[in-house]
Formats: structure tokens, sequence, C-alpha cells
């Protein structure tokens, strides 16, 4: 194949879909518009700090000032006296002292003395910021406060010999007066598995197993086509350095260009037919669309022989789960219910807590909305990395994440009122229950998966299990067929 400057593969195929039955299931989701714009990041807040880190604060208790700025948004103000951060600015003199060089001395060995004469000062200064950083985190474990975001110090104001005053900013989740979430008709969508897709499973499954033979005519996409492609210009004329020879591509692969399946039909070796596909990237926060033409001259046709379901093949795909081929329908058929009914699940949730949060509507605190954005992108470029992805477009992650992160944001805030407001906990007794299942199959010790389960968003993930489990036993579920919610869709678009 020869070597061209820009990718072919996305030009052949349709946006690749995780699993394979996932595709009914969006264009379903679509239809119904039931959970499509959004996107629970599992958990509850991103942490503020790097570390969840517990200080030390028995020796010291910290004259501290809270102030309420706005409805969302604190303000602390710490005191400390001299003798009271003694220890931390010697450890300063002590750190310090390893690479400060005097004429006369070694480095690392000059005297303390001469040391703080010279430089205690600057060492103190530089001191004092670590230290109220440090001492903010233990004045947040002392008075239980809860900042959402990155802090801020507004004031810092040290007086060697003396004190240590500052005051740091910080942003918290608002109490709200939540109303309609209790009641609420929402749908949940029902998904009756056809045959076709069973079909469609286990001919997934048995590819592997596939044979080819040389044909002359592609007669229909249970063949698979070698082609010369050549991009060409709205003229009709050949593009210079877009051309891509011996092209292998499957036409019973389902992420195939359709324009290719229904013009390739019906050719035979030699015959050439066109296909265009519309490319459409992000630069910056601008959609910008091309479209690409081609040509492709046929070289090779091949048609797929299906190999046939013995009781070995069946075994084999099936990992002993099935014998027969009625064994192995009815063994997929059970795989796609238990999917979509996980899915229908999901779509649900989604519709109930996209109710709540449009009928609880407020502004959330910017620091925290840029806070789960990072992390929503954050994970997206984890999962590139993770898979290898070579297409990661960290722009257009970031925009289509905006929204989603404000979404996420209110939810969190919703969620942790709702909790509040109708008295609804996780207790150490359920954490030590889910830890004494987990511990039979880890074996990892109880207290351990405890600990690690405080140390970890683990507690705030089971409370929001809890609190979507009590808005769905307060919800009325109105339970509809998808597909007639497709066609009645379809109708009024058309009507439109």
């Amino acid at each position: 194949m020869s070597l061209h400057f820009f990718d072919i593969s996305k030009h052949l195929t349709n946006f690749a879909r995780p699993l394979k039955i996932n595709a009914r299931l969006a264009e379903l989701a679509d239809a119904l518009d039931l959970g499509s714009s959004i996107e629970r990041c599992g958990g509850s807040s991103p942490p503020s700090r790097t570390k969840q880190v517990k200080h030390n604060i028995k020796e010291v208790f910290l004259d501290i000032k809270v102030n309420s700025l706005a409805e969302s948004q604190q303000e602390v103000e710490v005191t400390l006296t001299y003798e009271e951060i003694l220890p931390e600015i010697e450890k300063a003199y002590k750190d310090e002292s390893k690479t400060i060089t005097i004429d006369g001395f070694r480095k690392g060995k000059a005297p303390m003395g001469m040391i703080k004469k010279l430089y205690g000062e600057a060492i103190e200064f530089k001191a004092s910021e670590r230290i109220a950083n440090k001492k903010f985190w233990d004045a947040v474990d002392q008075e239980g406060l809860k900042p959402i975001s990155t802090p801020q110090m507004t004031d810092i104001d040290f007086q060697p010999g003396t004190k240590l005053f500052f005051k740091v900013k910080y942003e918290i989740k608002p109490v709200l007066d939540l109303k309609n979430y209790k009641g609420l008709e929402v749908e949940k969508p029902a998904f009756v598995v056809k045959d076709e897709e069973v079909q469609r499973e286990i001919d997934f499954l048995v590819k592997p197993f596939f044979t080819y033979e040389i044909a002359e005519v592609a007669e229909d996409t249970n063949y698979r086509i070698t082609v010369n492609l050549q991009r060409i210009d709205p003229e009709g004329l050949p593009m210079v350095g877009s051309r891509s020879d011996n092209i292998l591509i499957d036409l019973t692969d389902e992420k195939v260009n359709l324009q290719i399946k229904e013009n390739a039909k019906g050719k035979k070796t030699g015959e050439s037919f066109k296909f265009t596909f519309v490319d459409e990237h992000y630069h910056g926060e601008e959609l910008h669309k091309e479209e690409f033409t081609y040509t492709a001259e046929i070289t090779k046709i091949e048609k797929l022989v299906k190999p046939e379901l013995t009781e070995e093949l069946i075994k084999k795909i099936t990992k002993d789960k099935a014998g027969s081929p009625e064994e192995l329908h009815s063994f997929l058929k059970s795989n796609i219910e238990e999917y979509y009914t996980k899915q229908s699940e999901e779509i649900l949730t989604n519709n109930l807590l996209g109710e709540i949060v449009k009928n609880n509507e407020f502004s959330p605190p910017p620091g925290y909305v840029s806070s789960v954005h990072r992390r929503m992108v954050e994970l997206e470029k984890e999962n590139a990395k993770r898979y290898k992805s070579k297409d990661f477009d960290e722009a257009a992650v970031s925009e289509y994440y905006k929204p989603r992160a404000v979404w996420n944001a209110k939810w969190q805030i919703i969620l942790e009122n709702l909790a509040a407001t109708e008295n609804i906990t996780v207790g150490e007794n359920e954490l030590e229950e889910l830890a004494k299942t987990e511990a039979e199959s880890t074996g990892i010790s109880v207290a351990k998966l405890v600990k690690y389960y405080k140390d970890t968003n683990r507690t705030e993930m089971l409370l929001e299990e809890k609190v979507i489990k009590f808005l769905k036993e307060n919800a009325i579920i109105k339970e509809v067929n998808a597909e007639d919610k497709i066609k009645e869709k379809k109708e009024k678009s058309n009507e439109e």
C-alpha cells in the first residue's frame, strides 16, 4: 500500500462503537431523547487537595474565624503565634542550611547562627507561605470545612518573631431549597431483542473462522473487496499525493461507509465506483466540515463463506456456555437482554436526574465547574493513552465536556442537598458489609478495605447509589416500547 499524507481509514468507515449491539441502542436513545445529553461523572466532587492527608492538629488548636462571603463562598482567617509555628521555622532552617554555601565553609557546614544572621529573614518568609498552606488544611480538618475547588490565599501577614496571619478564600456547595424531585413521571424504554440482532452477534463471533473464495461480482455485502483508492477534486480530476493501493474493505463490517457498500454492489473485478465522505473536526471552538470524494478501482473480489455451526465451534466461541445452535441462540439472546436491561436502567436514571436538575435551576460555583471539567478531560486523556488512541483531540474533548461539566457540578450539589434533606447516609456498617463481600473475592482484610473506602470516594459513590434508589422509588416510572417511540418521533419529524 502506498503512503499518503492523510489517514484513509476514517474515510472508509463510520464511527466505531464500543459494543456490537450498541448501534441500535444509540439510535433508540437518540430517537427517544433519553439521557443523550447527560453523562454523569462517577463519584463525588473532584478533590481540592492533591492528596487526602490528615494533619496532626492535637498540639495546636488554631485561632480560626470563618466568614461567609456568598452563598457558595467562604473565607477563613487563621492567626498563629510565632511559638506555634516555631517547629516548622526550625525545620526550614535545617533544610535550607544543606544547600547554602558561605565563604570559608563547605556546602551545608556553615554555622546556624551565621545562616540566621545572613539569610534568616528570607528563609522565614519563604517558609511562612508553606506553613500557611499546611495550616489551612489543618483548619479545614479542625472546623470540618468543605472546600470544593482550589482555594486561593488572599492575604498573608508574617511578622518574624511575632505572628503569622493569613486569609484563604474557597468555594463550598451551596444549600438549596429543593423542589419537584418526588412524584416525577419518567419514561423507561423497553427493548425487544430481535432475531436479526442475535444473528449479527453469531456472525461477529464466528467471523475469525470465515473463509473466502475468489469471485467475479460483489452481489451483496457478503464479500470483501481489494481496491485502489484515488481522491478526486470537484472536477473529477485525480489529486496528487492522495492515492492508496491495495486497500482491503470488508463489506460485512457495519462501520464501513454505506456508500461503499451500495456502490460496490454488482461491480466486477476491474470496474470502479465513487463514494464521498464528510469529515467533521474542530479548529478550536469552530466546527469545520470537508467533503472527500474518491474513486475505487476493484482489483479483487472475495466471497465470504461462513463455517458450519458444529458443536466444537459453538463450544469454542462461547467458552463451553453452549453446544448447539439452539443453545447458542438462547445464550446470546440472554446476554443481549441483560445488556439492554442495564442500558434501559441507565437511560431511566439519566432521564430522571435530568428532570430534577432542570426543576432546580441554579448557577454552580465556577471554580467547582472548572475542577469537574478538568477531571473529565483528564479521564479522557488517560483513556486515550491506555487504548493508544492516535486521534485524541484535547481541544475538541474539552469543548464537548463543557456543558457536561456544568450539569455534573449541578447534580453533585443537588445530590448532597438531597441526601441532607432526606437524611440519607452511608453508615459504617454498610462499608463493613461491602468490605466483607469484597474481602472474600480479593483476600484483602475487611479493615484495610474499609480504610481504602474512606480514603477514596467509595463512600460518596455509595451515597449516590442510595439517593438514586430513593428517587426511583418516589418516581412514577412509565415503561414505553422503544420501537414505537422511534416511529412516533420520525412521523413528527416528517410532518415538520
